[in-house]
């Protein structure tokens, strides 16, 4: 019965302290608190950011375009 009783606590403490894994963990919460606010940032500001995207280049179609030059894009 106490051999038993030994086994069940060597097994509960090595059970407890094993740290297998908690460095895996500990970085995917980091780039989860990193992910996740940029995620929000993205959706919040999508319309402005998609704007801003299709400006930028229209502003660099406009500057590469040449007379007489057929364009690419269409």
């Amino acid at each position: 019965m106490k051999n038993t009783l030994t086994r069940w606590a060597r097994r509960a403490r090595d059970v407890l302290h094993d740290d297998r894994g908690a460095e895996g963990l500990e970085k995917l919460l980091i780039i989860t608190a990193i992910v996740l606010p940029l995620l929000v940032i993205l959706l919040f500001f999508k319309d402005t950011l998609a704007e801003w995207l299709s400006d930028s280049f229209e502003s660099v179609r406009d500057d590469s375009d040449v007379e007489g030059q057929q364009d690419p894009f269409n």
